[in-house]
């Protein structure tokens, strides 16, 4: 099986910068670009064969019985979904564990990219 587990990039600091404002409708507007963003990156997962076990708030996060996936297609496609209001993170792996692994490594290594658990070091 292949995992994949993706994550909003900054999308709390926009939340906090809407409270700090005191801007009811830019919280409005950021809370549903994020639903809405989601809700179209697991459809679009759905199509490539994905299961989708989680989509809420920034995340979306499924799993394949495909033994191979063309990850930067998926990867560009979300980011083509998303942009370019938003940008996600996202990490691949053969268990729920080690996609969030690669999530983690994606995340702390600049954002904005894929990471795949086999290729890190």
């Amino acid at each position: 099986m292949i995992y994949i587990t993706i994550d909003g990039d900054d999308i709390g600091q926009m939340i906090t910068s809407s409270y700090l404002k005191n801007d009811l409708n830019e919280l409005s507007r950021i809370n549903h670009l994020v639903n809405e963003k989601t809700l179209l990156i697991s459809k679009f997962l759905q199509v490539q064969g994905f299961n989708i076990i989680f989509c809420a708030a920034d995340g979306v996060a499924g799993y394949t019985d495909q033994e191979t996936i063309d990850d930067m297609f998926i990867y560009d496609s979300i980011k083509s979904i998303a942009d370019p209001e938003l940008h996600f993170s996202a990490g691949v792996g053969s268990t729920l564990q080690e996609a969030y692994v690669a999530l983690l490594s994606a995340k702390s290594s600049g954002k904005r990219c894929l990471h795949k658990y086999s290729a890190l070091n």
